[in-house]
């Protein structure tokens, strides 16, 4: 009975946890609602997987000055955006709101074609800003950041950034809205700051972009 004994005591002891070893920490949820702190204004991201990779080092920066909240999904192409923009948007105030949406326009689907046409992008994209203006928030365009070269999967084409974000150019003049020019802060950057052969960026990447967000932001509560 005791040999049996000691080596099933040995992998019980083996199985529990290390005596004052911390809990593993659990990662902040970018999409999770927040409570607003008051006195402070309220802001709101809009935008796709690139927007939620900055949205905690923006909220971590802008930490004590502005309330950073951002929609609670993908923001997916501008036919997306128009289908959910008054959920998204709500009820509350928003003294800033900084959007973007075409990455995923601009991205071909398995029957070849893109998913949202250059001239279909610019005409949505105009109905977005017009509900948007409604809100009486301070609107900061952000434009969509590089796809690289090489095989990027789903297919997208490096040009096609600069043809979307033209389009996207000529409806935010038409609207008075500035533009923030991550495209051009990106661009130089992409062997350091992006994932090899992907659209999306590091950590440390995304951290780059949310400095760049937190100070246009800034700059628009100021």
């Amino acid at each position: 009975m005791k040999t049996k004994f000691i080596p099933l005591l040995f992998m019980t002891l083996l199985a529990l946890p290390v005596l004052g070893q911390a809990p593993k920490a659990k990662r902040p949820n970018p999409l999770a609602p927040i409570s607003d702190a008051p006195g402070r204004p309220r802001v709101l991201l809009i935008g796709d997987s690139i927007s939620i990779g900055y949205t905690l080092p923006t909220r971590e920066l802008l930490k004590g000055k502005a309330n950073v909240h951002r929609i609670p999904a993908n923001g997916g192409p501008t036919t997306r955006g128009l289908v959910q923009i008054d959920s998204w948007i709500g009820d509350g105030k928003w003294d800033v709101i900084h959007f973007n949406w075409g990455l995923h326009d601009l991205k071909f689907m398995p029957h070849g074609k893109r998913q949202v046409t250059p001239a279909a992008y610019e005409k949505n994209l105009d109905s977005l800003v017009r509900r948007l203006k409604q809100t009486g928030a301070i609107l900061i365009w952000r434009n969509t950041t590089p796809v690289p070269e090489g095989k990027v999967g789903p297919l997208r084409i490096p040009a096609d950034v600069v043809g979307y974000n033209a389009a996207a150019r000529r409806v935010m003049q038409k609207h008075d809205v500035p533009i923030h020019d991550l495209y051009s802060f990106a661009l130089p950057r992409l062997q350091k700051i992006q994932r090899p052969v992907n659209v999306h960026f590091t950590p440390e990447g995304s951290a780059a972009l949310a400095g760049e967000v937190a100070r246009v932001i800034l700059d628009a509560l100021e």
